[in-house]
């Protein structure tokens, strides 16, 4: 690709015997080399210093790095630089955008640097699998039989395979939801699984299945028929509860379409009470997609049409707060309609303090500051739209060096 200039890791990050390592990391877009008059840190700095130097660098550098010599390489690949680089500002999450939908092909994007980088995601077959993100780790689970899982750090590519969930292997819908504890590294992982009941198209069987990585088990801790409405494919866990919204199956208003269920997996509900977690959505949603920012829940969805509540307005961003809906931010018209065509659904995700938006049908990349309450496009990404039924789609994830399923 023009303007491309590669460069590869060679850490080899020794976490696990049962983890499989990969090397690959390309640069899109940088700048030609030029001369620079350089003065040799390793005739003044002591290792300590220097990797605190390091460590500070964003990601993409911390790789560059690696690659100047011996010292600096065995620097960035010892466990005392990963404690340095975790303790240290915290990155801003990434955005991969998948560019194929045969193959998992794409590029993840730095709002750092305002770079595109070509990163070679391991596990995954197609982008249509279901994916979840915490912390650094990113779970990848196939769309045919939902049986294949794979945790991975897509960083350091290091992955494992996990065992078979279970619960219905061929569910109507499924939603994947990942929960990494900082202080342990252990995680958490959920699926729920909604499936019609033979004959009866208004009651689905829903199952709710957890995975404790300290265990290494699955448990099945619950399993429910809820009439009228069925689970979908959103769901994420924040501070210890899991969320997903539930979709209804006819005979409702227009405006309850949505709904959102809760499920606190510390003090798991018995059986039969898991309507009454029920919270409406704040308005009639073409779509809703839920994300974790630093342990809250938000929702990003969008806005329908009064008279057509399936024909897109807007978007909007709320936080949940206790059983209430608090609208954050409504993304401005010229930035709607800066997408072109833009179709009742849409992909978003997000943590940290940054949210992404993208329409399925252009590779344009939308990023909300939270904290700024500020809006600004992407840098373009690289590939741009081949073909008229050419879709995208991607899914947000924070670079972090230290983490290892």
């Amino acid at each position: 690709m023009e303007g491309e200039t590669s460069w590869v890791s060679h850490c080899n990050y020794n976490f696990s015997s049962k983890i499989v390592e990969f090397d690959s990391f390309s640069e899109l877009n940088d700048e030609n080399d030029k001369e620079v008059a350089a003065v040799s840190v390793d005739l003044i700095l002591p290792d300590d210093l220097l990797e605190r130097i390091l460590a500070y660098l964003p990601i993409a550098s911390i790789f560059r790095a690696g690659c100047v010599c011996k010292r600096w390489h065995e620097i960035v690949k010892s466990k005392r630089f990963l404690w340095n680089s975790s303790h240290v500002l915290s990155q801003k999450p990434w955005y991969f955008m998948f560019t194929s939908s045969d193959e998992p092909v794409g590029y993840a994007y730095d709002p750092i640097l305002r770079k595109w980088y070509g990163i070679e995601l391991p596990c995954i077959e197609t982008s249509s699998w279901f994916i979840a993100s915490s912390c650094g780790l990113v779970c990848f689970m196939d769309n045919d039989s939902r049986s294949e899982l794979y945790i991975c750090n897509p960083v350091t590519k290091c992955y494992k395979g996990l065992n078979e969930p279970p619960g219905p292997k061929f569910s109507d819908y499924s939603a994947l939801a990942v929960s990494l504890n900082q202080l342990s590294h252990s995680y958490m992982i959920s699926i729920v699984k909604s499936k019609q009941v033979p004959g009866n198209f208004f009651q689905w069987d829903l199952s709710i299945h957890l995975y404790d990585s300290a265990t290494m088990t699955w448990v099945t801790t619950l399993t429910e028929i809820l009439t009228g409405w069925r689970a979908g494919d959103e769901s994420v866990i924040c501070d210890g509860v899991l969320y997903f919204l539930i979709y209804s199956t006819g005979g409702g208003a227009p405006e309850n379409r949505h709904g959102l269920i809760t499920y606190n997996l510390r003090n798991r509900s018995p059986h039969g009470l898991l309507m009454r977690s029920f919270i409406p959505v704040p308005c009639s949603l073409t779509c809703g997609r839920l994300m974790n920012l630093k342990e809250k829940l938000i929702m990003v969805g969008g806005i329908g049409r009064q008279d057509r509540p399936d024909i897109i307005k807007g978007i909007g961003i709320w936080v949940l707060k206790g059983t209430q809906w608090q609208e954050i931010a409504r993304m401005p018209h010229k930035y709607f309609q800066g997408f072109g065509e833009f179709d009742d659904v849409f992909a978003s995700s997000g943590t940290d303090d940054l949210i992404y938006i993208q329409s399925y049908g252009a590779p344009a990349l939308l990023v909300f500051d939270v904290n700024h309450k500020q809006w600004k496009w992407s840098q373009k990404c690289p590939v741009a739209k081949r073909f008229p039924l050419q879709l995208f789609t991607g899914f947000c994830f924070e670079p972090r060096l230290e983490i290892a399923p």
